[in-house]
């Protein structure tokens, strides 16, 4: 795959995940503005090294908000709702190496 497609590739996957990531909030929604931001501000590299290590980058951001974002909401003045999406909740067995997902 050609180092552009798998650009495109990136910028879809990354606005994708940002889609199911913060769903039903607007605010951090906005996040399509830094990706898009980000993306326009390198439009013009041409090393192919860098390129490849921006894609890691992005790569890695997208695996980050995946595996590591939950939402939470605000109900209370001090309280906080925690919505996980599904593929985050994984079976909680003390000392498994390899945890499985929950049904």
């Amino acid at each position: 795959m050609g180092q552009a497609a798998k650009v495109l590739q990136l910028f879809k996957t990354l606005h994708r995940t940002r889609q199911q990531v913060f769903k039903n909030d607007a605010r951090a929604l906005e996040a399509r503005k830094k990706i898009n931001e980000e993306f326009k501000s390198n439009k013009s590299e041409t090393s192919p090294k860098k390129i490849e290590e921006l894609i890691k980058i992005g790569s890695d951001v997208e695996l980050l908000l995946r595996t590591s974002v939950i939402q939470g909401i605000h109900t209370d003045h001090n309280t906080l709702k925690l919505v996980p999406r599904k593929d985050l909740l994984i079976e909680n067995v003390p000392y498994c190496d390899a945890p499985t997902q929950k049904q």
